[in-house]
């Protein structure tokens, strides 16, 4: 590989200016791709990305471009666009994605399409052996004003992760490899899910007891999916699993989390910014359905989504499911 600044980030988002800021200022300079024109311009003119991080100043180093192909001839390119959008850009990058070129997946969710994890969809198209997937507790603007995180990066191989880990890493953004990638790509995913239960009980004020256990019940039901699906227990037990299920259950600067409690106060959702647990919600369900698991939780999250039951009728459906052993499906 060559040299420590040959990173490049596509996506203009939060997440993804967090990233470029925090490659930045280890740096000194970052290339960042988007698609909107404007934020291109907000970047390089004012050094900000008002749309997505409000007034925060960004290092001067962090360029943004409109050209694609710039970001991918670096030898490590980080994947941060949504979820949704992914398979469409994967067919984009296959036609100038440079055959050597690392490609980092740092999106959380499930092609609501296809079902299928990000890792599989870029697998098919670029190989596995070229595939990461970057995912963790971290919010954007943490990272962005080089607050300490931790996270977790996940490749085909150890040896590969433990690389990409140190070419990424920063004084205060440290990344534990894995090859555990479906582990990590789950507990991403399915956390986001959990993160609109959880947003619905801060919604309808029933206290912090019931949020806390709503994690834990949560946490249980993204374990035994994320076990069915081949991950591994000792990586949801980790960052990419209760690490991120904690935060984002934690705090309105979750969109997921923020979600939830809109769709408690019956809020217009529409008009809210992304929220991939909305999205991830009905696959997460399939997949219990196929693997013949039991998940309440998500389950009653999917019939609020769908308008088969109000936010006050799932909660009270859940409370008043059977008594059982707490280790039982």
């Amino acid at each position: 590989m060559s040299g420590e600044k040959s990173v490049g980030i596509i996506g203009g988002g939060a997440w993804g200016t967090a990233l470029a800021s925090m490659l930045a200022m280890r740096d000194g300079e970052a290339l960042l791709w988007a698609r909107d024109t404007e934020i291109v311009q907000d970047i390089n003119t004012n050094h900000q990305n008002r749309k997505y991080l409000n007034s925060l100043n960004l290092p001067t180093g962090l360029k943004a471009t409109n050209n694609i192909a710039d970001v991918c001839s670096r030898d490590i390119v980080l994947c941060v666009t949504p979820a949704q959008s992914f398979a469409t850009l994967a067919q984009e990058l296959s036609q100038v994605l440079p055959d050597q070129t690392q490609l980092i997946l740092c999106a959380k969710g499930i092609d609501r399409r296809s079902g299928d994890f990000l890792n599989e969809i870029a697998g098919r198209v670029f190989g596995s052996e070229r595939i990461a997937a970057l995912s963790g507790p971290s919010f954007a603007h943490d990272v962005a004003k080089g607050l300490p995180t931790a996270v977790s990066c996940a490749a085909s191989t150890f040896d590969r992760a433990k690389d990409l880990s140190k070419r990424l890493s920063a004084p205060n953004f440290r990344i534990y490899a894995t090859d555990d990638i479906i582990g990590v790509e789950a507990g991403g995913a399915l956390k986001n899910v959990l993160a609109l239960a959880v947003g619905v009980v801060r919604g309808l004020e029933l206290g912090a007891s019931a949020e806390a256990a709503l994690i834990a019940r949560g946490f249980a039901e993204m374990s035994k999916l994320t076990i069915a699906l081949g991950g591994r227990a000792e990586t949801l037990s980790g960052l990419s699993g209760l690490g991120d299920l904690v935060l984002t259950c934690s705090s309105p600067q979750s969109r997921n989390f923020s979600y939830g409690m809109a769709m408690a106060n019956g809020k217009t959702l529409s008009n809210l910014p992304l929220a991939e647990g909305a999205h991830t919600a009905s696959q997460a369900l399939a997949i219990a359905r196929s693997h013949n698991i039991s998940t309440p939780i998500i389950e009653a999250v999917n019939q609020v989504l769908v308008g088969d039951l109000s936010a006050c009728d799932a909660v009270h459906q859940l409370m008043s499911r059977p008594l059982r052993d707490e280790t039982s499906t």
